[in-house]
């Protein structure tokens, strides 16, 4: 493997750090906004009341794992799981294209899997507690 600045490697747990803690913050924002008034966000995502508390209630377990490095991959793969519901929903449901249309594309929310494919492939990292 050919590395162009091999000496910054060393800060490789420094940058999951940073990236789990960027997921950690978009999840735990989302799952706040689902949960502070779920029957209004529930009807503004198409789904029940019941569905939209748990969901908000799993983006924000999952990023506290996440953020925290508490049963890390387990979160990662919860994280993931809600991202692939987004994207089916705005692809296959709302119709909505890779860079928008009727809202803010699934290219946001393919990132977010993609981040969270990164935690759930290195663990997160070495700067966790399990």
């Amino acid at each position: 493997m050919h590395v162009l600045f091999p000496a910054l490697l060393r800060f490789s747990d420094v940058g999951l750090l940073l990236l789990r803690l960027m997921v950690a913050t978009v999840f735990f924002s989302s799952g706040l906004s689902h949960l502070r008034d779920p029957a209004a966000r529930s009807h503004s995502i198409g789904a029940s009341t019941g569905f939209t508390v748990f969901l908000g209630s799993a983006e924000v377990l999952g990023s506290i794992g996440v953020a925290l490095g508490i049963l890390t991959q387990l979160a990662a793969i919860g994280l993931i799981l809600i991202m692939l519901g987004a994207i089916q929903k705005k692809v296959f449901v709302w119709r909505t294209g890779f860079w928008g249309g009727r809202a803010y594309g699934w290219h946001y929310d393919l990132m977010l899997l993609v981040m969270n494919l990164v935690i759930l492939l290195t663990g997160g990292g070495k700067l966790v507690v399990l």
